[in-house]
């Protein structure tokens, strides 16, 4: 299936899932096109696409203005439909301004991972961090059957993050566990943004672990990095290759360094499986050669 018609699909289930009881019809705008939607917004004269009836009550709109008691817009932002982790996600406002990010758990695997970031984010809120910022949880509750997480909107300017924040922040991450190293298990390029002060926005927390080699989220930003650049066995054969240098500023030697790389890509190779789902593609194509090379090295 194609990502527009895998967009268009989801996009009529989620309307249908959101926005389902009676009441006064509003319109919305289905943007940027409607062959390949991104979100669905409140139609505004400015829009020159298509415009998309939904009901006005007993929708989740309806209830996120109960939640926060005062009138509140919704965006929802469509997402390919193709994902393990896919959800619904909306983007609530009211008098204009952002006032929250709310992810909708309409799935046993989204609830779940919902109520893991509930849990990350209130652990993280109480420890007084002074590199990360995370989101702060204003509601998580119920809906319909459905499992509702709103999050504060941070203040996301996409720039460039120095190393040195990276760095500091992936260590006070780790230090979150404890004597055990924790990890944010989704820590790429598209979910941090550098803010004022020397502190590091960090968002989607649904990963969040205990228990890890220290290490793991250095090697997850760099795989990401690298999978932008090259396909899934060349990318983690240099995730291996490079490990020992961008370790090196946590403390880690060579072949520590190695290992835990090791253990991050088949950390990340039992998560697909988890998730019923192979986005590298089979992992004798992408995990075994990285680790069969490393073997013939030793």
């Amino acid at each position: 299936m194609s990502d527009a018609a895998a967009r268009l699909d989801y996009l009529s289930e989620t309307v249908r899932l959101l926005y389902p009881g009676p009441g006064s019809p509003r319109a919305y705008t289905v943007l940027p096109h409607a062959a390949l939607p991104r979100r669905l917004a409140p139609r505004r004269w400015w829009h020159l696409w298509s415009e998309v009836v939904v009901p006005g009550g007993g929708s989740i709109t309806a209830h996120l203005s109960e939640v926060f008691g005062r009138p509140v817009e919704t965006v929802l932002h469509v997402r390919p439909a193709l994902r393990a982790n896919r959800k619904p996600i909306l983007e609530a406002r009211s008098g204009g301004r952002p006032l929250a990010f709310v992810k909708i758990g309409d799935s046993p695997r989204a609830r779940d991972l919902i109520a893991s970031e509930a849990a990350a984010l209130r652990r993280l809120a109480g420890l007084g961090l002074k590199t990360v910022t995370p989101p702060a949880v204003l509601h998580h509750g119920d809906w319909r059957g459905l499992a509702v997480l709103a999050l504060s909107p941070l203040p996301v300017r996409r720039r460039r993050v120095p190393r040195p924040l990276l760095l500091a922040a992936i260590e006070e991450i780790a230090r979150t566990g404890g004597p055990s190293p924790a990890w944010h298990g989704d820590f790429a390029p598209w979910n941090v943004c550098p803010a004022p002060g020397g502190r590091l926005l960090v968002w989607d927390w649904e990963r969040y672990e205990l228990g890890v080699p220290y290490g793991f989220d250095a090697v997850h930003h760099f795989f990401q990095r690298a999978l932008r650049r090259m396909d899934p066995p060349t990318a983690a054969r240099a995730c291996v290759a490079r490990a020992a240098r961008e370790l090196a500023p946590l403390g880690l030697s060579a072949a520590t360094a190695r290992q835990t790389a090791l253990r991050y890509l088949i950390a990340l190779a039992d998560r697909h499986a988890a998730d019923g789902h192979t986005p590298l593609g089979p992992p004798q194509t992408w995990l075994n050669p990285a680790v069969d090379h490393e073997e013939l090295l030793t």
